[in-house]
């Protein structure tokens, strides 16, 4: 059964909410479902918790659904990619949670895995720490972490087969996977879409359990980058 879907704003109305934690890939282009995002910003939604590595540039991406004031906190390690987030967060007008990367992923990792939290040495004595529970474990300090789950994710992929299965390129892999695996419904953006039975199954990554819906990327990787195309979404 294909799980392609067309129309990409139906989809987005129908599964989006007020409140709801998303789940963005991202770290670079590569990785960031820039059709979706696109549609988000179409969407009469509010008081949304984003977690990405980031919330996209000045004006772009993620960082024009923030302008939108739809995004009321946002979860991530590279808020500063963005001067408009800082801005808003200045003025009270969102709320950030500032992980290190391997937190973050871990954190994800951890929520698709359905393990409550772990402890990590990572950001024990820092900023970062405080308020948080900390442990002595084997004689030195660690810091507990919760999972992190979502509603819905976001996820970018390179090929997919029309049951979900998904290929990922390079470093696409570095969260996008995690998030597949995190949230209870999952919107797969994918540059190429294959017959099933045309990958190999050692190159599939994310099973197509873990996908609800795949929707054709706006976007392509060239050699000069993620550029737009023009084409039938089929």
């Amino acid at each position: 059964m294909s799980k392609i879907i067309k129309d990409v704003n139906q989809l987005l109305r129908e599964q989006l909410t007020d409140g709801q934690t998303i789940l963005v890939g991202g770290f670079g282009l590569i990785g960031a479902p820039l059709t979706l995002i696109e549609e988000l910003s179409n969407i009469d939604v509010s008081d949304l918790s984003i977690v990405s590595n980031n919330l996209g540039e000045k004006g772009k991406g993620l960082g024009k659904v923030l302008n939108q004031g739809k995004i009321s906190k946002g979860i991530g390690s590279y808020f500063t990619s963005n001067p408009d987030v800082g801005e808003r967060y200045q003025k009270g007008e969102i709320e950030l949670q500032l992980l290190p990367q391997g937190t973050l992923s871990e954190s994800i990792r951890a929520g698709g895995a359905g393990i409550g939290g772990y402890f990590t040495k990572t950001s024990v004595g820092t900023d970062l720490a405080k308020g948080k529970d900390i442990r002595v474990i084997y004689g030195e300090e660690y810091v507990f972490e919760p999972a992190i789950k979502g509603d819905v994710a976001f996820i970018k992929a390179y090929k997919a087969d029309q049951a979900g299965n998904l290929v990922y390129y390079k470093t696409a892999r570095n969260f996008n996977p995690l998030m597949a695996t995190a949230a209870k419904y999952v919107i797969a953006e994918v540059e190429h879409i294959v017959e099933d039975g045309e990958l190999d199954p050692e190159e599939i990554v994310t099973p197509h359990l873990f996908v609800d819906a795949i929707v054709q990327s706006r976007y392509i990787l060239t050699k000069e980058g993620v550029v737009p195309v023009e084409r039938e979404i089929v």
